[in-house]
């Protein structure tokens, strides 16, 4: 049986991988810098002596790279760094030093390292431009993992927006959701209009499986299916499924002066790589996530 280590399981993304691998018949282990359980290991990614202990008690096929700070708005900025970029940085360093390497290690990025580009289908040969602290904890990560492409088998990732159950409500989608299953009579939110993609998180889970079967290695890959909408969107098929309309306010609090006008991701280099897999309809997602998540 093939192992997988994927550091913060405990996460959204991280819990959805850890189910979708073991279904697909991986051994799956994880980091966690607070539970603790069968084939989870305790380990704050910032402290490079707790993951060298870890790869000095277990070996394993495939790594990914979930921990890290997500929401673009968190406040400690500093903090943002030294897990999103340097626990990077203490990840591969303490791989390079084992007796063993893994088949495939996945560095998660981000999409939002392109920042404000002159074309709104973001590919792979673009210069980066990051825009906010979390894009450039982000870019610096890509940066700290090129430097070992020629020494451990690499591909970073650049994900474009996902959600599904679980997702905190931070995030626009869930926000929606848990707003229309409470039923409110009014919901504030930022800009009604920024355009992007948004994914399920299956469709992530099953793109990282294809990508640590893949022969790609040193590589920057988008995670996207090309499809974008707007939070106007979401607000119309959740009024749809759940019958009522509530009244919409645009609250100044909620929008970023830097915001990006269109987040929208060309797959072509991914789908070159693993083949195409036909995205989950968002309307899907949503209805879902609707009746499923409370």
């Amino acid at each position: 049986m093939q192992t997988v280590l994927i550091t913060g399981i405990d996460g959204f993304t991280g819990n959805h991988l850890s189910q979708y691998l073991q279904k697909r018949g991986f051994e799956v282990f994880g980091t966690s810098i607070e539970q603790n359980g069968k084939n989870i290991f305790t380990c704050d990614i910032t402290k490079k002596e707790q993951i060298r202990q870890i790869f000095q008690k277990k070996s394993f096929d495939y790594i990914i790279h979930l921990a890290a700070i997500s929401f673009v708005g968190y406040a400690d900025q500093v903090k943002m760094y030294e897990v999103n970029a340097f626990g990077v940085q203490n990840l591969l360093s303490a791989l390079e030093e084992q007796e063993w390497t893994a088949k495939k290690v996945i560095i998660t990025s981000s999409a939002t390292v392109y920042g404000m580009q002159r074309t709104n289908k973001l590919h792979e040969k673009l210069c980066p431009n990051p825009n906010n602290h979390y894009a450039y904890s982000k870019y610096i990560s890509e940066q700290i993992a090129k430097t070992y492409f020629d020494k451990i088998p690499i591909i970073i990732t650049r994900p474009f927006n996902y959600t599904g159950c679980g997702q905190r409500e931070e995030f626009i989608v869930p926000k929606l959701v848990r707003a229309f299953q409470r039923k409110d009579s009014i919901i504030e939110i930022g800009n009604l209009h920024t355009k992007r993609e948004m994914n399920d998180v299956i469709f992530v889970c099953n793109v990282y499986e294809k990508l640590l079967q893949s022969d790609a290695k040193s590589e920057i890959v988008n995670i996207c299916s090309g499809k974008v909408y707007d939070v106007a969107y979401f607000l119309k098929i959740l009024e749809k499924i759940s019958g009522y309309t509530p009244i919409v306010q645009q609250n100044p609090k909620f929008i970023r002066s830097n915001d990006i006008e269109v987040l929208c991701g060309d797959p072509s280099k991914l789908y070159s790589l693993i083949g195409k897999i036909e995205p989950k309809p968002i309307e899907q997602t949503i209805k879902e996530m609707y009746e499923n998540c409370r």
